[in-house]
């Protein structure tokens, strides 16, 4: 092969880093939160993606933190110890012993595998919970079903979040790895919180550039079931009025959406972590692959933002 040849067949791979270029530019040493849940957390080849993206990012200047859920492993725990499945609001029922089994899985299964996932790449991962250094507190959450307050046991709902051990290990070149489980300060319990939820909160404390949810849709669909095509973009005002017309699972997403653009957070993105490299493919080229959110008196930058859908 010659020497022209081997210049032509690398362009692509040049204009590729070059499209990149501007977003690395303005997003150098920022936060970017990422949710990592679905069907991306149980596909092999699809966790390796994801922690190739991740230290991608770190690697690339900026601070990646990374949230888990991990329900479809949390059903097959309580299935093991013969406990119950149940729902509510979209909320899973959450007994002591549920919450037992939950713990478990997330601080002792999920996040252990997200850990050593990353760390397969260098000395960067560090997986602690919502319970260390008080990073997350939460009080029983109580859902409204048909006009009544009802008790779905050791749900959370956040009160307060404390950053500084995350921001430790940001300045410490680590990534931090994040199970979205809870102690209170009222009753001492610790609450199952989602993981949506919790990404979000933690994205708005820590005036991240960008929130990243990883789903199981190619987006927020502009007229589901009747079409299959993606919103690209929308401002919160505009997410706002869809809420109330949104499928139960992509409600708490989207809530996550809003709360971090009017919190401080420049973009939300809700984006198919079917997709392999979906994160990379989001944020570094100019098509992006997900839905995003802009807070609504930036509407004008926005329109400036690579990576816009």
């Amino acid at each position: 092969m010659s020497n022209a040849t081997r210049k032509h067949t690398a362009l692509p791979k040049a204009q590729i880093l070059i499209e990149a270029l501007p977003w690395l530019t303005r997003h150098n040493g920022k936060t970017v939160v990422i949710k990592f849940g679905g069907n991306a957390m149980v596909n092999e080849e699809l966790k390796a993606a994801f922690a190739q993206d991740v230290v991608f990012l770190r690697q690339a200047g900026l601070k990646p933190v990374v949230v888990h859920g991990g329900g479809p492993q949390i059903n097959a725990q309580l299935d093991l110890h013969g406990l119950e499945s149940e729902f509510k609001a979209g909320l899973r029922v959450t007994t002591p012993e549920a919450m037992d089994v939950v713990r478990m899985v997330l601080a002792g299964q999920v996040q252990r595998e997200i850990v050593g996932l990353l760390n397969q790449h260098g000395p960067l991962a560090i997986g602690l919970t919502g319970e260390d250094a008080h990073t997350i507190t939460a009080t029983q959450h109580r859902p409204e079903i048909d006009g009544e307050l009802v008790d779905i046991g050791r749900v959370g709902e956040i009160t307060a979040i404390d950053t500084g051990a995350i921001e430790a290990l940001l300045e410490d070149g680590r990534i931090p790895v994040i199970s979205s489980i809870a102690r209170s300060q009222d009753d001492g319990h610790v609450y199952n919180v989602n993981a949506d939820t919790a990404a979000a909160a933690l994205a708005a404390a820590l005036g991240a550039e960008t929130l990243m949810v990883l789903t199981d849709v190619e987006g927020l669909y502009e007229d589901w079931p009747n079409s299959d095509e993606v919103i690209s973009r929308l401002t919160a005002k505009q997410l706002e009025k869809l809420l109330p017309e949104l499928a139960s699972g992509m409600v708490p997403k989207m809530e996550g959406c809003l709360h971090a653009v009017r919190n401080g957070v420049n973009t939300a993105r809700v984006i198919d972590g079917r997709v392999q490299h979906s994160i990379l493919l989001e944020i570094f080229t100019d098509e992006g692959i997900g839905t995003m959110v802009v807070p609504d008196a930036e509407n004008d930058v926005a329109n400036d933002a690579v990576g816009e859908s």
